[in-house]
């Protein structure tokens, strides 16, 4: 009964691992992701004639092609493209 324990605590700790690495993976990933969609912002917003009104229209192009997701509505767009400003101004 004792190696069944142990041989247990031993799977329990290495699904325990692997479900921390992938909770890292896909912090990481979203991080990139908010860093590019800032960058993305920040560098087409000097494009376009209606300045700040383009995060609206990019924000509600976001919501009508993923019903649901959530930090993609204008204030989370706002602050991941002032993100980027700070980034660049800080020579980051």
């Amino acid at each position: 009964m004792k190696n069944e324990i142990s041989a247990t605590g031993n799977l329990i700790q290495i699904i325990s691992q692997s479900r921390q690495n992938a909770l890292k993976k896909v912090n990481e990933e979203l991080i990139q992701m908010y860093w590019k969609v800032g960058e993305y912002l920040s560098i087409e917003s000097t494009k376009v004639s209606f300045g700040d009104a383009y995060i609206d229209t990019v924000a509600e192009e976001v919501q009508n092609a993923f019903p649901g997701i959530k930090g993609f509505n204008r204030r989370g767009l706002y602050r991941m493209k002032n993100f980027m400003k700070l980034m660049q101004m800080m020579n980051l």
